[in-house]
């Protein structure tokens, strides 16, 4: 489809992107990769180009967009300022295991080693956060560097691959003869049938055992196969931290997250089972309650992991079995096992007392009052009827979105995520996820609603992307739950040095006017009947809605407020040495 008379590094580059099936590129404009841009005009009527406002954002957007349509995110940043602001996204692709493909302009070849303007060295830089980084430095192996790019990102444990893209290679002119490579295809690596065969017999030797679903690599089919596997054994089953979108979790085999605020009684689960099935999961510091369920390096539990990644088997924790495996060939085997009701029926009472616990912790209190007229005449609404009527009334198809903060707290803990792909979160932990996740998820699912979840403070890390949603007039919905407040941390102020508060309160815009501001519909919401009917006409809307909450800032986490956090550090300090 190249118009140009004359091949470029830079059209073989888009032409290996196309190849690849790349329908979606973010960048924010640079003068270092120009050409590039010039050789995506000629694709303008097939691949989109989605232009942010910051390179933190265009990460986002690509790494959320690879976790909702399943293939590599793309991205384009300038050099130096344009990398080292990416760089968060880069993080995050690399925690949450996401296939993610960044492309960097570079200074021309001729310049470099002289610290030239903008200069930087991508390979030092990025290599503890990424797979792979390389230099595209001849023109001729653009469309083997793509390959090898797409090929490492989907490959194994997923993640971000980092290619810099010399000026003077961009511009180079190529012979018309070089052609690219077809799309690359994840593996496929099934499960040994010995392996199978060992992990049954465990798990009819098993009076108290756990599945622990979590990492990347899933897919629709996978989803539905290891469902038909556990409703078909009977298991309990747990979802890692932000993967609860793993299992439905209205099922009466889900037992709950393993996340930040989670149920003391499903840690206590882990610890007394005799039984642990990690599939896909990593069991970091957060699902791990920083590496305490679990022994290390010999766990007490009897432990089968399941990883696409060799060096994850091991790292940690020492397995009793371990399966390298693709986590869609291991469902896929373990859905065509025969039923097993003997062991259904010894696991009932075991899974029934673990779901009546997941039902307790997860079912919000509501204040008395729902909603409440503050000093200075404003109206905070309560969390727990918020969740209590999004969770009624939201619908099932739903993609919620969000960063990181305490108001994630109360989705996690309150809400029942319903089907694969309904939750699109950062594992690392990075503030101002929520909107460029909410533009990249809507992008590669059009069909579904979206939901943004913000706090406050999240919120306005990537406000400026409202420009970007407006421009796009995508009907997502952003609700920014406002107590005025870095919420987590002045949490953790409280615990560790009460009283002594600073540094964390937040003066806020005003939120409906800022989104009025960018062309979005904007609203204050008092009620949270007034939020659901707000929410659902957001969903049909021509363009971005952003719904303005107010909250309790005594009301600090779904489990405790600042003065009961106060009080209980004060009790801490004064008790003797």
């Amino acid at each position: 489809m190249n118009n140009n008379p004359a091949p470029t590094g830079a059209s073989l580059l888009v032409d290996a992107l196309v190849a690849q099936g790349v329908d979606t590129v973010f960048c924010v404009p640079g003068e270092s990769y120009l050409a590039a841009m010039n050789a995506l005009y000629d694709y303008r009527d097939t691949v989109r180009l989605v232009v942010c406002r910051h390179e933190g954002s265009a990460t986002f957007m690509a790494e959320a967009h690879a976790k909702a349509s399943g293939r590599p995110g793309v991205c384009f940043v300038t050099r130096a300022p344009g990398a080292t602001q990416a760089s968060i996204g880069l993080h995050t692709a690399h925690q949450d295991s996401t296939p993610l493909i960044l492309f960097i302009g570079q200074v021309s070849r001729d310049f470099m080693g002289r610290e030239a303007f903008q200069e930087v060295d991508y390979r030092r830089m990025f290599e503890p956060v990424t797979k792979w980084v390389a230099q595209i430095e001849d023109p001729t192996r653009v469309p083997e560097m793509v390959s090898r790019a797409f090929h490492a990102a989907l490959s194994g444990r997923r993640g971000p691959v980092v290619l810099a893209l010399p000026e003077d290679v961009l511009s180079a002119a190529v012979s018309p003869a070089l052609v690219t490579a077809k799309p690359a295809v994840a593996p496929d690596v099934p499960p040994s049938a010995a392996d199978l065969a060992r992990f049954l017999g465990l798990l009819a030797a098993a009076d108290r055992p756990l599945v622990i679903l979590g990492g990347s690599g899933w897919t629709p089919a996978a989803v539905d196969d290891i469902g038909s596997f556990l409703r078909a054994t009977g298991l309990p089953v747990v979802c890692s931290f932000r993967r609860q979108d793993l299992f439905d979790n209205r099922d009466p085999q889900y037992v709950g997250v393993l996340g930040l605020g989670a149920d003391p009684a499903l840690h206590q689960a882990v610890k007394q089972s005799d039984l642990l099935v990690l599939l896909g999961a990593r069991m970091g510091e957060v699902p791990s309650a920083g590496y305490t369920l679990i022994d290390s390096p010999q766990p007490s539990q009897v432990l089968v992991h399941a990883m696409p990644c060799a060096e994850e088997l091991g790292r940690v924790y020492r397995p009793d079995l371990s399966m390298l495996t693709t986590m869609p060939a291991l469902a896929r085997e373990l859905a065509a096992l025969k039923a097993a009701p003997d062991l259904q029926r010894r696991l009932q009472s075991w899974v029934q007392s673990l779901h009546e616990s997941y039902l307790r912790f997860s079912t919000p209190a509501i204040a008395p009052a729902s909603a409440t007229a503050q000093a200075d005449g404003t109206v905070t609404v309560d969390m727990g009827a918020i969740w209590t009527v999004l969770q009624a009334q939201l619908p099932a198809d739903v993609v919620i979105t969000n960063g990181a903060g305490n108001y994630t707290a109360w989705a996690h803990r309150f809400y029942r995520y319903p089907s694969f792909g309904s939750q699109i979160a950062p594992t690392s932990g990075a503030m101002g996820y929520g909107l460029p996740a909410a533009i990249g998820a809507k992008l590669a699912r059009p069909e579904r609603p979206v939901l943004c979840l913000a706090g406050d403070g999240c919120f306005m890390m990537s406000s400026h992307e409202m420009a970007t949603a407006v421009k796009l007039r995508l009907p997502i919905v952003i609700l920014v739950l406002d107590n005025q407040m870095y919420g987590t941390i002045r949490m953790h102020q409280e615990k560790w040095f009460p009283e002594r508060v600073y540094g964390t309160d937040l003066d806020n815009p005003d939120f409906v006017a800022l989104a009025r501001a960018f062309g979005a519909h904007g609203q204050l919401v008092e009620s949270a009947e007034q939020l659901i009917t707000a929410v659902l006409a957001g969903f049909e809307a021509d363009r971005p809605t952003l719904l303005h909450v107010r909250t309790d800032p005594e009301r600090i986490s779904p489990g405790g407020s600042i003065s009961t956090i106060r009080q209980a550090s004060r009790k801490q300090q004064v008790q003797p040495a």
